[in-house]
């Protein structure tokens, strides 16, 4: 069993010049439902089936399998999932041991940017970079399955 333990921030700052890598994600979604999903992703040149369970903890702890799938499988999946799609520019920033991912978003999410640090334990200790705002682990609208529905465009801020 494999459970992703992350914390979740808004991004308030530059962190472009720091990233050592970034590409192109695209995601559709077969399924969301009382916090489990399952998802296509393409990335670069991979493509990627996910399905994570509920999340536990305030949100910082979830079940998560996911397994790389053939490109021309995930093209023909990505035409049957729901309506909406994740688009996003993923930057990867070094953070002590840690990488931050970073991801900004296009299409209905646009104009936000969002990051994740990924722990191996909840209690895990880590550097927070300077371009990291406030704290939204836990916050659903934050979840990228949510976004599908709920674009960011449409929020009342």
């Amino acid at each position: 069993m494999h459970n992703e333990i992350e914390r979740k921030f808004l991004v308030t700052g530059e962190y472009k010049h720091l990233a050592y890598s970034h590409s192109h994600i695209e995601q559709g979604y077969m399924a969301t439902e009382a916090g489990k999903t399952v998802r296509f992703r393409i990335r670069g040149d991979k493509a990627y089936l996910t399905i994570k369970g509920p999340s536990k903890n305030g949100g910082m702890t979830r079940y998560e399998f996911e397994t790389e799938i053939p490109m021309d499988d995930a093209k023909e999946l990505m035409k049957l999932c729901m309506p909406g799609r994740i688009i996003k520019e993923r930057w990867l920033v070094k953070s002590g041991n840690h990488t931050v991912e970073v991801d900004e978003f296009f299409g209905e999410n646009r104009g936000l940017v969002l990051a994740e640090i990924e722990l191996a334990n909840e209690k895990e200790q880590y550097i927070k970079p300077d371009f990291l705002g406030e704290e939204v682990t836990g916050d659903h609208r934050y979840y990228n399955s949510h976004l599908m529905r709920r674009p960011y465009t449409t929020w009342e801020i």
